[in-house]
């Protein structure tokens, strides 16, 4: 497919996982594809593995004025920016009673915030030619976990946050669709990683007891969450603005 042949795409967080496979969906698409980290050694790995089409630039998406400077870097090496996947995010299994007012304003700043500045400067940028947001959220922006109290409330406000934007930008007549996409539990390194952090017997146990309420019985894989990104990156979704793609599995089903 060549769904994205002569476009420009901006993705973040995409030195691995979920971000990375989003950037290789849209470099098989034709597309010429900007990722940023703060993994600088993993950000030219994967730019390297992508080819030459391609570009990494070290990136701290709660840096108001780095923003400026990477569209102003993607523009000058690949062109003007059509899609913007704000993707960055972590998080943590801590209840409220463990987690510090400090890892709560961490996490708010990476999940929503950086997604505010990433979207505010799309709309200044994609203005004069049109384009399309898609922000990461989260099926955990729809669904309460005890473990994830700050992940939660990032996504939930990140969903809530595209929807203003997309009003505006469509009663504006700026021709950028701005939407969501709400993955469920997905085979990624910051899945193993909190799952990790758990200890071996309750991770196991916790990906067991997961699972089991999935109603297709398995987590996501990488990949199929970038087939939902690009799709609402395209001309296929041109109707679609305000919406969240939830991708789970049956999950919140």
């Amino acid at each position: 497919m060549s769904r994205f042949s002569g476009k420009v795409v901006l993705i973040t967080g995409a030195a691995k996982g979920l971000g990375f496979a989003t950037a290789k969906r849209f470099a098989e698409e034709g597309a010429k594809v900007a990722i940023t980290d703060r993994d600088i050694a993993g950000g030219n790995a994967a730019a390297a593995e992508l080819g030459g089409n391609s570009l990494f630039l070290e990136q701290d998406v709660t840096d108001e004025a780095s923003w400026a400077q990477v569209f102003d870097a993607v523009s000058k090496q690949l062109g003007p920016v059509d899609v913007v996947v704000n993707n960055a995010g972590i998080g943590h299994f801590e209840t409220i009673e463990t987690m510090t007012y400090e890892r709560w304003l961490k996490t708010i700043d990476v999940n929503l915030n950086g997604v505010f500045l990433g979207t505010k400067i799309a709309v200044e940028r994609l203005k004069p030619r049109g384009g399309s947001i898609v922000n990461v959220a989260s099926i955990e922006g729809f669904v309460g976990d005890p473990a994830l109290p700050a992940y939660n409330a990032s996504k939930g406000a990140v969903r809530i946050f595209t929807k203003s934007t997309a009003i505006l930008c469509a009663r504006s007549g700026y021709n950028i669709r701005v939407n969501s996409v709400c993955p469920g539990f997905v085979e990624t390194k910051l899945v193993s990683d909190a799952l990790t952090a758990l200890g071996n017997e309750a991770a196991d146990a916790a990906s067991a007891g997961t699972i089991a309420r999935i109603p297709m019985g398995r987590f996501g894989r990488p990949e199929e969450i970038a087939s939902a990104i690009a799709f609402l990156a395209s001309d296929d979704a041109s109707y679609v603005t305000g919406s969240d793609l939830v991708v789970d599995g049956g999950f919140t089903a």
